[in-house]
């Protein structure tokens, strides 16, 4: 008997349909990675090499197999190698079905890719290798139910289509009050947990924010990692929201309570520098540390680094993190947002704790998990630690300039900053006319100074440089129509120039003494900075408002600061702010350059980024902060239609 290629294809196509068969019985039709007309074609030919013809029929067995065998030889009758034939494949048939059996009775069920209705998606559970519809809806009606149940923070809830914030279920006053007592048995000690009237409204406001706010349930003061951890859990096992704090310095409400409670994480005592590493350039702090005290100890102890992010006295590094900050210092080292932090250590919602990179200078480890945080306002995690790069600490020099206009004194500084020289330039502030007259008010300089337009530069690098920069700096400012132009004698004096930049707040407090400050900032392209400036200071005038004006004039960010007496002139301020941050967005800039959004800005998100981008936001929010928990009602449009103006 002669052995046939199509022989050993009877026994495969055997094994084939059984294989099938089985997974028919077992998963349904459904699970089959091929149609039955597909196997009928492929069996079809194999059999037809040898004289066999297949037929679909209509009997129990057929409709599981979908084919069934007829065969007529030229004689019209079966011979013996037919027979033969025949029964290898019955044998193989046997052959594969107890294999099957025990595959499929004895292993994990495999993933087999089904056909889905559009717009759903489905999943099998490794467990019960139940099919589940992932549709968007049921997603969220899912993930909302899990996380009911189990009280903790679950894995990505809604990844698909819009991630519009459904309203979350928070914790009853009852579950507030248990969550205070357990507080309390967690963190044993005096004042670790506060519910004192006057500590809630201390910790619940601003001085200078005057957006709606709410005091917090409780206050709880935090000296490390595994504390937070704790806080964060009982926050999750009773749905209270949770709120950092750091210096307390923001103005756009960013630690503001919630109404239905709120835990009030006070960070404030976690202000230790835990390591320097002054070959490698950098420095572990905890997040209340504050830019100044870390300056001022790498100065004690004779280290001549810095950190160059400077965004305003008493500002903390947790904090800085957190709205993206930058400074005066930002037109030479940048933001937040370059590549200050290398890494940080960040409390999730979940209560898991993780580190976002190591400490080596650069990495192209998958994508950068450390600007996830920065910037979030503290709606995806609480910073616990941070590794921030220093610079060298080089000589510098001071200088002044005033002008007839802001026009001039920034068409200098454009040309200036696109010089050779432009590298030499770390600081250059805008002070406008109003605010030189408030520090001449305010008695901060011996000799008052000319009430015009003023920029105030640092020049920085060797003696050779920052001379060779200085030169050019005077011959162009004199060119685009400098009125006055002097260098700082003396370390003291440069000093007392610099600080009336640092205190323009206070400085235009003391204009109008018992008014009251609101501050605000917008960022556009340095082009486009004397146009909003003209405008913004018309429209004040219009108002009947008072303000002075000052701005990191080398990235295009200005501060607003109008004075107010009574509850009519902030509904005025309110509505001047709101055209500000309009012409702004218009002219290709940001509602906000780096104080953040918090409440007082989540409604201009939209215009700014566009509806898509901000969905994307929500959406890495949903994912990391399922029960949104962490500081809830900052950062994100609630609503962004209704937010559209």
């Amino acid at each position: 008997m002669t052995v046939h290629w199509t022989d050993l294809m009877i026994i495969l196509t055997g094994l084939f349909y059984i294989k099938c068969v089985t997974f028919v019985l077992l998963r349904g039709i459904s699970s089959l990675p091929f149609t039955r007309h597909t196997m009928f074609r492929l069996s079809t030919r194999v059999l037809a090499a040898r004289g066999y013809h297949l037929s679909l029929r209509s009997s129990c067995i057929r409709s599981c197999i979908g084919t069934s065998y007829h065969h007529s030889s030229s004689s019209g009758h079966t011979t013996q190698e037919d027979v033969l034939r025949i029964g290898k494949f019955v044998l193989g048939s046997l052959l594969a079905m107890g294999t099957s059996y025990y595959i499929f009775q004895y292993r994990e069920p495999r993933l087999i890719p089904a056909r889905l209705e559009t717009g759903a998606t489905t999943t099998i559970h490794a467990t019960s290798g139940e099919l589940e519809e992932l549709s968007p809806a049921h997603l969220q009606r899912r993930g909302s139910d899990e996380l009911s149940s189990a009280g903790g923070a679950g894995d990505i809830t809604d990844v698909f289509g819009s991630s519009s914030f459904s309203t979350p279920t928070y914790g009853s006053p009852e579950d507030v009050q248990k969550a205070i007592e357990e507080l309390r048995d967690a963190l044993p000690g005096k004042n670790r947990v506060q519910t004192s009237p006057d500590s809630l409204r201390v910790h619940g406001s601003s001085d200078h924010s005057y957006h709606p706010s709410c005091p917090h349930s409780v206050v709880v003061m935090a000296y490390s990692t595994d504390d937070v951890v704790k806080v964060v859990n009982i926050s999750r096992k009773y749905k209270v929201p949770i709120i950092a704090l750091g210096g307390a310095t923001s103005i756009e409400g960013h630690f503001t309570g919630f109404p239905s409670g709120s835990i009030c994480l006070d960070l404030s005592a976690m202000n230790s520098i835990l390591e320097i590493n002054e070959t490698d350039g950098d420095l572990r702090c905890q997040p209340g540390a504050k830019w100044e005290d870390i300056n001022n100890t790498l100065k004690d102890r004779g280290i001549p680094l810095f950190f160059p992010l400077d965004p305003g006295p008493g500002a903390t590094i947790g904090g800085m993190i957190g709205t993206g900050c930058s400074g005066t210092n930002a037109v030479r080292y940048g933001t937040a947002k370059a590549e200050w932090f290398l890494n940080i250590t960040v409390v999730l919602p979940s209560g898991k704790v993780i580190k976002t990179r190591r400490r080596a200078r650069k990495s192209s480890a998958g994508f950068d998990t450390t600007k996830l945080f920065i910037g979030a306002e503290g709606t995806l995690g609480i910073v616990t630690e941070a590794t921030l790069r220093l610079a060298p600490r080089v000589p510098t020099k001071v200088a002044m300039a005033q002008f007839p206009d802001v026009e001039k004194a920034v068409s200098a500084v454009q040309q200036i900053l696109n010089t050779p020289h432009g590298p030499h330039i770390q600081c250059v502030e805008l002070l406008d006319d109003h605010m030189m007259a408030a520090i001449n008010t305010a008695g901060l300089v011996d000799a008052p100074y000319p009430v015009q337009d003023t920029l105030f530069f640092k020049i920085q690098g060797s003696p050779e440089s920052i001379r060779d920069t200085s030169n050019v700096v005077q011959e162009i400012v004199q060119r685009h129509g400098s009125t006055r132009f002097e260098f700082a004698a003396t370390e003291e004096e440069a000093g007392e120039m610099w600080e009336n930049r640092k205190y323009a707040l206070f400085s235009t407090l003391a204009t109008q003494p018992g008014s009251k400050v609101w501050t605000t900032d917008v960022c556009v392209p340095v082009s486009r900075l004397p146009q909003l400036v003209y405008e913004t200071k018309e429209d004040l005038a219009k108002a009947g408002l008072k303000s002075t004006i000052v701005g990191h004039v080398g990235d295009g960010n200005f501060h607003a600061l109008i004075l107010f007496k009574d509850e009519e002139e902030l509904r005025s301020v309110g509505e001047a702010v709101h055209r500000l941050v309009h012409r702004a967005i218009q002219m290709d800039g940001t509602c906000t350059g780096e104080h953040g959004v918090g409440v007082g800005k989540t409604e201009y998100l939209v215009e700014e980024l566009g509806e898509d981008t901000v969905e994307l936001m929500k959406t890495i929010k949903n994912a990391i902060d399922p029960l949104n928990l962490f500081n809830p009602g900052k950062l994100y449009p609630e609503n962004n239609k209704d937010k559209m103006t």
